[in-house]
C-alpha cells in the first residue's frame, strides 16, 4: 500500500466525521490542509473519539481510501500532526508511542538549491 519512500503522510488535526468519502475528505483536504488531494501522497484523518482512521490517496487512476475501526483504545498521536513519516503512522496504527521511539543517524541526501 505505501511503498514509495518519498511518499509523505498528511495527518489532519480537525477531527472528520467518518461518514465521509472521496469528496468529502478531499474538500478537508484542501480546506484544512491546503493540499492538493490529487498529489499521490497520503492525508490520514481520525474521528474526535480517535477510534477511527481514514486513509486518502490519489494513484493516477482515482482515489482510494483506507479505513480501521478500533474494537477497543484509541490511536495516540501526541504532538505528531501534520506531515508524519511513513514509519510514524505505521506505529500509531499498530498502538506505538511515538514519542518513545528511538530514531537513529541515517544517510539523507541534500538537497541542491539554485
Amino acid at each position: 500500500m505505501l511503498s514509495p519512500s518519498n511518499l509523505r503522510v498528511f495527518v489532519c488535526s480537525e477531527p472528520a466525521d467518518m461518514r465521509k468519502s472521496f469528496d468529502g475528505l478531499s474538500g478537508m483536504c484542501r480546506e484544512f490542509l491546503g493540499q492538493d488531494p490529487t498529489s499521490g501522497q497520503v492525508f490520514v484523518f481520525f474521528n474526535r473519539r480517535r477510534d477511527q482512521v481514514k486513509a486518502l490517496w490519489w494513484d493516477l487512476s482515482g482515489f482510494a481510501i483506507w479505513y480501521k475501526r478500533l474494537e477497543a483504545g484509541c490511536f495516540h498521536l501526541g504532538a505528531h500532526q501534520g506531515v508524519i513519516s511513513q514509519a510514524e503512522l505505521t506505529m500509531i496504527l499498530e498502538g506505538i508511542e511515538i514519542k518513545d521511539a528511538r530514531r537513529y543517524k541515517r544517510f539523507r541526501l541534500r538537497e541542491i538549491s539554485d
